[in-house]
């Protein structure tokens, strides 16, 4: 197998409140089928789709546990967009579980949760490097 992520799957509660998040904050939405949600993300996929029927899909017994002991991760290029993104969460009804600020690895964090419980790692790392496009760039 060659290593690749190409889509994430988000389970979501209301399928109609998790997509306005997501696009309240600048997702677009490319394809919209059957109340599933396809947003571009560099070269992966970002899917909204209901909780029942991705557990159903998958064969995994939904327990309704908030938390899937999953954090997604989106690194920025300074602290300001960092502070903006968790801003614009914020303002759009996600629950900021750690306020922006100073990381053990040299670099600046924030997290939230969205209308769901999937928990957002908002990251600058001066450590690592970003393509135009926003890919990540290890050192």
């Amino acid at each position: 197998m060659k290593p690749a992520i190409s889509i994430v799957t988000l389970g979501v509660a209301d399928y109609g409140r998790s997509k306005a998040f997501y696009e309240a904050l600048g997702w677009s939405t490319e394809l919209d089928i059957q109340e599933t949600a396809f947003l571009q993300a560099n070269g992966v996929l970002l899917v909204l789709w209901a909780r029942d029927k991705l557990a159903a899909d998958t064969g995994v017994k939904d327990d309704g546990a908030r938390w899937s002991g999953i954090t997604l991760g989106h690194n920025v290029a300074s602290r300001d967009e960092v502070d903006s993104i968790i801003e614009d969460a914020r303002r759009n009804g996600a629950d900021i579980t750690h306020e922006p600020g100073e990381t053990f690895y040299g670099g600046y964090a924030g997290v939230f949760c969205d209308p769901d419980g999937h928990a957002w790692e908002i990251a600058h790392d001066p450590g690592f490097g970003l393509t135009e496009d926003g890919s990540i760039v290890l050192p």
